[in-house]
């Protein structure tokens, strides 16, 4: 929605009047089909061809959770993108991974975005971690006429809850219903994969350096099974996005830092091709 102040010089009654602290709720009421879930699509002819964004994973540590993806989207047998950006901060304390049609996903996630940064201007402080996540809830339920077509998006959150003090992770089905996990969770088609690796490897002692290289980890064990799913591409220098959110914040690592943990693990499958199970931690 545009503010045309060419002709007057003032904002629309629709900016100035005080409503909801949603801004969802903002354009429902004066812009209704700018929202995803209200758009008609053509009648279906088949299946739609769309790139999709692959596994995301996530894991708990003492002090704040980590969040990483693979950076792959597939569109049928074809690698659509071999570098695609599937990790995006929230807020300072929040962020999203996605899976599922990477096109919907990601303007879900800037919408998201907003709609957070647009409570936090109207209210005066964040929601908390749990009123982030109900809201997101509403978002992927919006989407569910989509979703029904084969245009799905289904992601995983996490945050650093700062009233409880602890790391969270909150996962999604495509009707929107979200349940909190414990521990680790994975989405994605990599998801079996990446999940049965991490429940080997996870302690509840992890450091947050033992956290990033576990989920590093889950993905090439991921990459490993599934071939939607992209491991370290060391030839062409793309690595897995893995991003820490702790009471300090939202961080997510560099190139560098994600480059190493990868030749890491690397390292140590060229000496054990069938994966040490305890040379990780």
């Amino acid at each position: 929605m545009e503010a045309n102040t060419r002709s007057t010089g003032r904002l629309p009654a629709a900016f100035l009047t005080p409503g909801s602290s949603s801004f969802m709720d903002f354009l429902s009421e004066h812009q209704p089909e700018m929202l995803p879930g209200n758009r008609q699509l053509p009648p279906m002819q088949g299946v739609i061809e769309a790139p999709h964004g692959t596994t995301i994973v996530a894991v708990t540590f003492p002090g704040g959770v980590v969040l990483a993806g693979d950076r792959r989207a597939t569109m049928g047998n074809v690698i659509a993108q071999r570098d695609i950006e599937k990790v995006f901060p929230a807020d300072e304390y929040s962020a999203v991974g996605i899976a599922g049609t990477a096109g919907l996903a990601v303007e879900m996630v800037k919408l998201f975005q907003l709609e957070l940064e647009h409570f936090e201007k109207v209210e005066g402080a964040q929601l908390s971690l749990e009123g982030k996540a109900n809201r997101l809830s509403t978002m992927i339920r919006s989407n569910l006429g989509m979703a029904m077509q084969g245009l799905a998006v289904v992601p995983l959150f996490a945050g650093y809850d700062v009233d409880r003090e602890r790391g969270r992770i909150f996962s999604y089905d495509v009707t929107g219903g979200r349940s909190e996990e414990h521990n680790f969770a994975a989405t994605g088609s990599g998801s079996v994969f990446a999940r049965g690796a991490m429940k080997k490897l996870f302690r509840g002692d992890l450091t947050e350096e033992q956290a990033t290289t576990l989920v590093v980890q889950a993905l090439y064990d991921a990459a490993d099974d599934d071939s939607a799913t992209g491991g370290p591409d060391v030839a062409r220098r793309i690595y897995p996005i893995v991003t820490v959110i702790t009471e300090d914040g939202f961080r997510r690592l560099t190139d560098e830092e994600s480059s190493e943990i990868a030749r890491s693990i690397l390292e140590r499958r060229l000496e054990q091709p069938d994966g040490p199970r305890a040379a990780l931690l």
